[in-house]
This record gives structure tokens, sequence and C-alpha cells, in this order.
């Protein structure tokens, strides 16, 4: 008979520590498999997962040259997935600091500690206003507006206007004979820094097939920044919203108005 002592050696032991390491490892897929959703790179992550699977079970059955023909493949595997993945880790870091309660909390002491000051404060209501008109005419649009990135390399891509928020600039820059009206607006603090700007497009596949270039365009460059895009349609004169990469549609003047003073009022 096997002794007590041994026996319960049999037992896995699970400390406290063990749940909560458990705990922050799904939190972790989860935010992965979130950020991949809807995108080619989820098919890339089920390849590398059903690769890595079948590595596994050669192992298990000792077929010794497939094995090291799959070991090969799986030892450079972090690095491959650094490359292939490229997007998505920015964006997750983006993320991250965006949402870290240490962020504010930092930015704040550097503001005391170097007297810094900070932007002057989006005219709010010359942005819903141009927005508003500009659906009624059915004429699109596509502002993006920075929160902490100043979206520099973006701003590089268009042309330097460098003036403040107006709502009669913002129709002008926007109507359809103007040279500037493609492309998206990028606006930092209260002024518009560039226009006819290129950004990235967004690459899920989730999204409806009526979205064209505009929306892509928005919920790309919030995908690679914490810039929140606003989008007229030109076809249906709708105005949707932009976030962390998700695009809300139909929203009326009053809730971009109350998203916008929530956003760079306070």
């Amino acid at each position: 008979m096997m002794p007590i002592t041994n026996m319960s050696m049999l037992f896995i032991q699970i400390r406290f520590l063990d749940v909560i390491d458990i705990l922050l490892v799904a939190v972790l897929l989860y935010q992965l498999f979130a950020l991949i959703r809807g995108t080619g790179a989820m098919h890339i992550f089920f390849g590398i997962l059903l690769i890595y699977l079948i590595w596994w079970l050669v192992r298990l059955f000792e077929m010794q040259l497939l094995s090291a023909i799959l070991g090969q493949f799986i030892s450079v595997g972090v690095l491959a997935l650094i490359i292939v993945f490229q997007p998505e880790i920015r964006k997750f870091l983006i993320m991250l600091g965006a949402r870290s309660i240490l962020n504010k909390g930092t930015r704040k002491v550097f503001r005391k500690l170097w007297q810094f000051d900070p932007k002057e404060k989006l005219n709010i209501s010359s942005v819903v206003n141009a927005c508003e008109n500009l659906a009624g005419k059915r004429t699109g649009a596509l502002i993006v507006i920075a929160v902490e990135n100043e979206l520099d390399y973006y701003q590089e891509t268009g042309q330097l206007v460098n003036a403040q928020v107006s709502e009669q600039l913002l129709e002008t820059i926007f109507f359809k004979n103007s040279p500037l009206h493609d492309g998206a607006v990028i606006i930092s603090g209260n002024l518009i820094k560039s226009a006819r700007c290129v950004l990235p497009v967004s690459d899920k596949e989730t999204f409806p097939d009526s979205f064209g270039l505009r929306h892509r365009a928005a919920a790309g460059i919030t995908e690679h920044s914490d810039a929140v895009a606003i989008v007229v349609s030109e076809q249906t004169g709708m105005i949707s919203l932009a976030r962390e990469g998700e695009i809300t549609r139909d929203i009326r003047p009053v809730q971009l108005k109350e998203f916008l003073v929530k956003m760079f009022a306070g």
C-alpha cells in the first residue's frame, strides 16, 4: 500500500499566485484575440497554432525527422511572430499605454515639473457644426483629431495648413472642387495642422461592404494611434465616429458633441 505521504505528492499543488498567473495569461490571450479578430492576422495565428500542435504530437509519437523539421521552424517562431504581427503588437502597446492609469498621472507630473502649457482646447462647436453642414450637403469628409500622439508622420503626407479650427475653414477644405478635399484633415489642439493627408487603411474583414476608403482609413489611423476620427459619408450623409479601430455609424450631431466634450473639454 502506498504511504499517505507519497500519495499527497501525486496531487497538484496550486498556490494563490498560480491562480493569478493563469488569470493574467487568460486576459493577455483575450486581448490578443480582440486585436486580431476580423483581420488577416487571425488566419496566420491559427496557422501557427496548428503547426505548434502538430509539432507537439510528432514529438509525442517520437517521429524524429518530422519533429526535427518542425523544431527548426518553432525555434525561430518568436522572431517570425514579431515580424508577422508587427502592426498588432504596435496597436497593443499603444492601447496599453493609452489605457494605463499611470499614463495620465505621469503626464500631470511632467506638466507640473516642466510647467508645460497644454494645447489650446479644441473648438468643439465648430467641428460639430461643420460635420452637420457637410452631412446635410452630402459632402464627404474625414477629420482626425489627435489626442496625445501628434501624428507628425501623417501630417507630413499632406498639405500644411496650421490654422485655427473654424466651421467655415473645414467646410471650405472639404468642398468638392477644393484641391484639399481628398484625404484627411488632422487637428491637434485647436489647430488644423494639415489637409489632404494619407492614412493607413484597416484590413478588418468584419467591416460591412458599404464602408468605403474614408471609413477604413478612419479605422486604420485609430488602430495605429490614440486619435479620434470623424467620417461624413458622401453617399448617405451619415456621420460616423472611429475610436480604437472600431466605428460607430450614424451618430447625431448632439451625440458627436457629447463625445468630443468628454474627450477634449476636460
